[in-house]
């Protein structure tokens, strides 16, 4: 198959476009934790701008979006009232709203900027440049372990705008796992599993992908991120995720419910000796990082313990330092429900578990007629996954191309790709819109 050149052709394309493809510059530079919320809001702003002072209609917003969007809502109004129970302070409020604009706010965001003429291939492609973009640069990174540089380069002097931490500012060229001492890579990820998050991302990209060149790239790109990344979790989603995908490729729906029925009535029978074998393959998956899954264990406890007693509707409005005992780390954090607990309650576990639950059911109802939804379901699906090891909210400058890639297949409604669609531009007259020709490389 000849490759095709896939171009950005209207302003909110070109911003995606040229951000995704500047990963690994904004990263030297200690900008991509800022870039993620700027190109969110500056895309939101468009949209606003584009209906309110321009008056371009927009395409209607769908009920999945509309949920998304008072879910995240409610994450705020539960950060508010938390702050006021604690008596925080005005300053912290201010604060934490701002984190919540880079954070919980983004997901909604994202998702609503989906409902803009943002191709999903478009977003494929700049994925799969990311990807060889990693093949091209990681021998560097391995060079430094092999020379033992200092495993952390620089923090960039952005760091000083704020943010959640040093680690995502700054550039490592490596890391040693103080388990094992073997070297682990977070490339342009604030921590490792982090890069084996997103690379599960790029991994479902490049099942989507439709130019078989570009597509064996990205697999090679996104099998890398997770083998050096060293992360149980990525490899177990990877494996998942594939399986998934070709499930809902080959398999009807109506297929689907018959084998999942089936599979009920073997657990019945083998119900105990599968329990034996899930206990003994977690215990290994625990002993493969026992610090690790030591600390997490710890974490989940004090979060679950603190919530229940202290503040089990609002929560806490803020994070907290753990003790010693998890070696320091934010309360709630490796694991997206805990933390969800512990600083905003059970209101705030709602407001995450009803958008993702409409949305994965809204998403599954379409999957026979929408290509989009294949992909926006299994992103979902790994979101919902990783929200058993990581904080989301936290992330979401990272994990962006997904989210839009969700907001678009709940946009689309029939089975023609968005490729045939005419991305328009405001500042472009109907006569002067035409389809771009495919150009060979």
């Amino acid at each position: 198959m000849v490759s095709q050149t896939l171009s950005p052709e209207n302003t909110e394309e070109r911003i995606v476009w040229r951000a995704m493809s500047a990963t690994y510059p904004l990263y030297f530079i200690g900008a991509l934790y800022i870039s993620g919320p700027v190109i969110g809001w500056v895309l939101f702003g468009l949209l606003i701008g584009r209906s309110m002072l321009l008056s371009v209609p927009n395409k209607p917003v769908p009920a999945p979006i509309i949920v998304w969007l008072f879910g995240m809502a409610l994450m705020l109004l539960a950060l508010i009232i938390g702050h006021l129970n604690f008596d925080l302070g005005s300053a912290k409020t201010i604060k934490s709203s701002i984190g919540w604009a880079k954070g919980w706010g983004l997901l909604a965001l994202f998702i609503l900027i989906g409902t803009m003429n943002i191709r999903p291939e478009l977003i494929y492609r700049a994925a799969m440049r990311i990807c060889l973009h990693t093949l091209m640069i990681f021998p560097l990174f391995l060079l430094a372990w092999l020379l033992r540089l200092p495993e952390t380069l620089y923090v960039s002097p952005l760091s000083a705008v704020g943010g959640p931490g040093p680690e995502f500012f700054a550039v490592s060229l490596y890391e040693l796992d103080p388990q094992s001492g073997t070297p682990r890579w977070r490339l342009f990820t604030p921590w490792a599993p982090a890069l084996g998050f997103v690379a599960n991302i790029f991994f479902i990209f490049a099942l989507a992908e439709k130019d078989k060149k570009w597509q064996r790239i990205g697999f090679c790109g996104s099998i890398l991120m997770v083998l050096v990344s060293q992360s149980r979790l990525a490899a177990l989603s990877i494996l998942a995720i594939t399986c998934l995908w070709f499930a809902l490729q080959y398999i009807k729906a109506t297929t689907l419910l018959f084998l999942l029925s089936a599979a009920a009535f073997i657990v019945a029978f083998f119900g105990t000796q599968m329990l034996s074998f899930n206990e003994s393959f977690w215990e290994a998956f625990d002993a493969a990082r026992a610090d690790s899954s030591r600390v997490r264990k710890a974490l989940a406890r004090i979060a679950i313990d603190r919530w229940q007693f202290e503040a089990p509707v609002w929560g806490h409005g803020i994070v907290e330092r753990g003790p010693h005992l998890v070696e320091y780390m934010p309360i709630g954090s490796h694991h997206t429900w805990y933390g969800l607990l512990f600083v905003k309650g059970i209101v705030g576990l709602i407001a995450l578990a009803l958008p993702m639950l409409f949305s994965l059911l809204a998403l599954f109802i379409i999957i026979k007629n929408n290509r989009t939804a294949r992909t926006a379901f299994c992103c979902l699906s790994l979101l919902l996954f990783y929200t058993l090891g990581e904080n989301l909210e936290i992330l979401a400058y990272l994990i962006w191309p997904a989210l839009i890639i969700i907001g678009t297949a709940h946009t689309s409604t029939g089975s023609t790709s968005s490729a045939t669609q005419i991305p328009q531009d405001s500042s472009m007259s109907p006569a002067s819109t035409t389809l771009a020709s495919p150009q060979h490389i």
